[in-house]
């Protein structure tokens, strides 16, 4: 019987499937389907573990690496990183009582999606809220931030603050269309994360190339057109149970998951003799290296007792609130490391988002504020002593800011007119403020900028031109490809 015969590849599956059980999704799924992986098939090795499509690189890389932070819910950018004392001069008065009535010029906001208007919740939005935080200036560049965020205030002169971004849905799809760039109600496309692992592939044999952690409810890490290859590997950070399907069947130890692995690759190895050149093959025993590696590789990432007690304790592993998130990133700096490409980290559970603010927004987002401030900011410096903050993007980001009127008595409505995002590390230039709401902090006006200009930046930064990314007979992004922010390059 050859090995490629119907009753041997149905047995032969069900055997990858029982052996696969600790590999996670992107393992799974290109190991039961290894024409999944014909991008990656395509692209050639290097001495740098060279595995993505675009090689050469369109330009040369600033950045090797992502760090992708976001807040899930929505932040207010009054209260975070764009503060508007307007709010407390004109506060309690509704919108058309103050100087900036024609913010609600129709012209204005039609470019938005989906718009609730005349609800009982949308006159009150008609109100000023006042600002619920001090702000402070931080660093050499003098920037203005929350005293919700003194951690992240002390890395101020690291990091270019984007003032001016808006988007056009004022739903929680809006998460989908800040990693995507579709509205929720088209198509599906592949995420930025996907994006990056399909054109530039993994840096290490040991881990994947994408990898997500953290609460999602909408569709933010996956391939789509890609490939199932593509989507993020979900990692948690509980050592007893990192990956998804990661329990072997019928209590499998780890000698004989092992020794079933490298079975599996003896009999890749003869039928690849016997069908030289099979770039699908080559692409399959790639990721069973890839699975099982991973055996080893996931629990000695994990583990964090190699440390020092001065590592943990920058980041706040040493405080209950902080340290889930503070395990999070310490664990993303590991992986970056490692060799992985981008490590997207959510925060904010719930199905909305933790900082969906529609009241309570005081005692609301000073706690969640408190659990990741610390933590990201020592993310920066431990990356920045270790000497990898030159060539690793951090990007911060939540999908839409939170209105200057209030909802109910002490909340803000989504926004997605002007809100912020901020960029460090890798090829950007740090203590920089770019772009400006108004003094409501309504319309983003100086220097707008669309969510799709940050997939733009972050793929240049890594070397990759978006108009050149495109698979034939499909847009990569729904509204333009983006445009560069020039301005936070250094």
């Amino acid at each position: 019987m050859k090995l490629l015969d119907p009753a041997f590849s149905f047995n032969r599956r069900i055997f990858l499937g029982r052996t696969a059980r600790g590999l996670g999704s992107v393992a799974l799924a290109s190991i039961m389907n290894p024409g999944l992986l014909r991008g990656a098939g395509s692209g050639t090795k290097s001495g740098d573990k060279w595995t993505g499509v675009v090689n050469p690189l369109h330009f040369p890389a600033k950045a090797k690496r992502v760090i992708w932070l976001f807040m899930r819910g929505g932040v207010s950018h009054m209260e975070s990183f764009d503060p508007k004392p307007a709010l407390n001069r004109h506060a309690g008065k509704s919108i058309g009582e103050t100087p900036f009535a024609s913010v609600q010029d129709p012209e204005k906001l039609k470019k938005v999606r989906v718009v609730v208007v005349n609800d009982a919740n949308g006159q009150q939005r008609n109100f000023i809220y006042p600002l619920q935080t001090g702000f402070k200036k931080y660093g050499r560049c003098g920037v203005e931030i929350s005293d919700w965020f003194p951690h992240i205030g002390s890395c101020a002169d690291e990091i270019a603050f984007i003032r001016g971004m808006w988007t056009t849905d004022d739903n929680h799809g809006a998460q989908v269309q800040f990693h995507s760039g579709r509205h929720m109600l088209e198509p599906r496309a592949p995420t930025l994360g996907a994006w990056v692992n399909w054109g530039l592939g993994s840096m290490t044999d040991n881990l994947p190339s994408f990898i997500g952690m953290g609460p999602r409810y909408f569709d933010t890490r996956d391939g789509h057109y890609l490939g199932p290859a593509h989507d993020a590997v979900k990692l948690s950070v509980d050592p007893k149970n990192p990956l998804a399907f990661a329990v072997s069947e019928g209590g499998t130890g780890a000698r004989e998951q092992a020794a079933q692995f490298q079975l599996i690759q003896r009999l890749n190895a003869i039928t690849a003799r016997q069908h030289p050149g099979d770039a699908m093959l080559a692409a399959r025993m790639r990721s069973y290296t890839l699975a099982g590696n991973m055996q080893t590789s996931v629990p000695e990432t994990l583990d964090l007792d190699s440390e020092s007690e001065e590592t943990k304790r920058l980041y706040g592993l040493d405080h209950k609130v902080t340290e889930p998130f503070a395990r999070q990133l310490l664990t993303a700096r590991r992986l970056a490391e490692r060799g992985v490409r981008f490590i997207q980290i959510m925060h904010g559970d719930g199905a909305a988002g933790a900082w969906d603010s529609h009241s309570g927004l005081k005692k609301n987002h000073s706690a969640l504020a408190e659990q990741v401030d610390k933590p990201v900011s020592g993310l920066l410096k431990d990356l920045k002593q270790r000497g990898l903050l030159d060539d690793t993007l951090v990007v911060f980001g939540t999908e839409f800011g939170r209105t200057p009127g209030s909802q109910g008595a002490d909340g803000r409505d989504h926004h997605p007119y002007g809100f912020s995002v901020w960029m460090a590390g890798g090829g950007v230039k740090g203590g920089v403020i770019h772009g400006a709401t108004d003094e409501l902090g309504f319309h983003a006006v100086e220097h707008p900028h669309y969510v799709t200009d940050i997939h733009a930046t972050v793929l240049h930064l890594l070397g990759l031109n978006p108009h050149r990314m495109e698979i034939p007979g499909r847009k990569r992004l729904e509204r333009d490809f983006g445009k560069v922010i020039r301005e936070v390059l250094a």
